[in-house]
């Protein structure tokens, strides 16, 4: 799994303070939520890096997936860990553990996975979401057809590098 294959604008410089506000349980109920998109519709990533909520994200030709099996992840302070100044390399590495999403039927093929930010998962919607960073989904060079078997997206190694 790549870092990131692109950040989202709105979120530029932001990534630190929105996982350490999620990892400080401050406000109560933020976490970063994943959501994966379809492979069919999907716009250019110069077109879903201007996106400003997971609205605007899925209000156009790109679409969430909607295979039966598949939700969203949502992750809090309980699934964060501190993370760690490396001042070898002038940068931080935000790490999140690996979801698995759980016999997954056929349908769509995932293309991506976002990884945005909720102030607050109790009141909040996806106008109210902030995608952060977006994750290109390939297994061969090619995008992942759910077959019935379990999905692991795995950013135990970083899935965004701060510098």
């Amino acid at each position: 799994m790549a870092i990131v294959d692109f950040q989202f604008n709105v979120s530029l410089g932001r990534e630190v303070e929105l996982y350490n506000r999620i990892d400080s349980n401050d406000p109560t109920n933020s976490a970063f939520i994943m959501m994966v998109l379809a492979a069919s519709g999907l716009e250019q990533s110069e077109v879903l890096r201007d996106v400003d909520t997971f609205t605007a994200l899925v209000s156009g030709t790109t679409n969430e997936v909607t295979n039966t099996g598949y939700s969203r992840k949502t992750l809090t302070d309980a699934d964060l860990s501190a993370y760690t100044v490396d001042d070898t390399a002038n940068s931080i590495t935000l790490t999140l553990p690996a979801q698995t999403f759980s016999t997954i039927s056929t349908g769509d093929s995932w293309a991506m996975a976002v990884i945005g930010y909720d102030s607050d998962t109790t009141a909040g919607t996806d106008a109210n979401i902030i995608p952060v960073t977006a994750h290109v989904l390939r297994i061969s060079n090619a995008y992942i057809v759910p077959n019935g078997g379990d999905i692991v997206i795995d950013f135990s190694g970083g899935f965004i590098v701060a510098r």
